[in-house]
């Protein structure tokens, strides 16, 4: 690339810096992306390069290949409901140690070590993220899931903000690792992405992005949607365009969108710096979900 041709690329990226200056990007960090070495090493420099433009990036991630290596290793078997890990108190263990201690860890270590100033935390810090078990007080419970009990599963109930906050203010990542407790300071395993819209919301965040495993939102004509309304979403659930593990996600959006965040995006993982491309190209590398895409088509 020559001398033009870089400084154009950082023209163009200024109108985006200067629109999210001081804006709070949740991200849900998963799939590949947490797998792949090089994939790995992209996030993490895109994680820094946003704060240092002055964004303030909040991590919230997954963990379930982990998981599911060490409790193979400790002889535990692995059952799922609807995608959902069925969790008694012996995986529990496993799934905090994992979360909150190795993964949570390593990719604090790895912002660290490209100039970032990451600080690892579960919902049980701060009383971050309370929880009640899912399908529990009068909530709702996965279809086939209403007469087992997937154990110590949970659902956000509730997220107390002020630990992400302060950690901001003084010029620090947050990375969540989703375990939270409930009334009674029981813990449960939550879905991260499920986390991620919650603590989007509570943030009155600007943008939520799930970095996923896929290039976007198909449609019925199979090619990707760039942009898609909250209407058009839940239309191509109903039609069975949006189906499998992106339902979930989908609504993850939906979700934010209702609780006041700006702007959702699902993103392909598997694309380097696609954090970056998503966020200061106009073309992105994923779907963006929007309340209302006639107003604005714009990244």
């Amino acid at each position: 690339m020559s001398s033009a041709e870089t400084a154009k690329v950082l023209l163009d990226a200024l109108p985006y810096i200067q629109r999210f200056q001081g804006k709070t990007i949740v991200i849900k960090y998963g799939g590949n992306a947490m797998v792949d070495e090089a994939l790995k090493e992209s996030f993490a420099r895109d994680i820094v390069l946003l704060k240092y433009t002055g964004m303030n990036p909040v991590i919230v991630h997954g963990g379930g290949p982990q998981i599911g290596t060490m409790l193979g290793k400790l002889g535990i078997e692995s059952r799922f409901v609807r995608g959902m890990r069925v969790t008694d108190a012996a995986t529990m263990e496993v799934v905090e140690m994992v979360l909150a201690g190795k993964v949570n860890k390593s990719i604090v270590n790895l912002i660290n070590q490209h100039g970032g100033r990451a600080v690892g935390l579960s919902g049980k810090d701060g009383n971050l993220i309370k929880v009640r078990k899912l399908g529990g007080s009068g909530k709702r419970a996965p279809e086939p899931a209403e007469s087992e009990d997937l154990g110590m599963v949970g659902e956000v109930a509730a997220i107390d903000a002020d630990v992400i906050e302060t950690l901001d203010r003084s010029g620090y990542i947050p990375v969540i690792a989703p375990i939270g407790t409930d009334g009674s300071g029981a813990t449960y395993n939550i879905n991260a992405d499920l986390v991620a819209a919650h603590v989007a919301a509570a943030l009155g965040a600007e943008k939520l992005i799930l970095l996923t495993d896929v290039a976007g939102i198909l449609g019925g004509d199979k090619v990707i949607h760039p942009t898609v309304d909250s209407a058009k979403a839940k239309h191509f659930i109903e039609e069975g365009i949006i189906a499998g593990g992106m339902i979930p996600k989908v609504e993850c959006c939906l979700e934010a969108l209702a609780g006041g965040v700006a702007k959702t995006h699902i993103i392909d993982g598997r694309v380097e710096h696609a954090l970056l491309l998503e966020i200061f190209t106009s073309q992105g590398v994923g779907t963006q979900v929007v309340s209302d895409a006639a107003t604005d088509e714009s990244r």
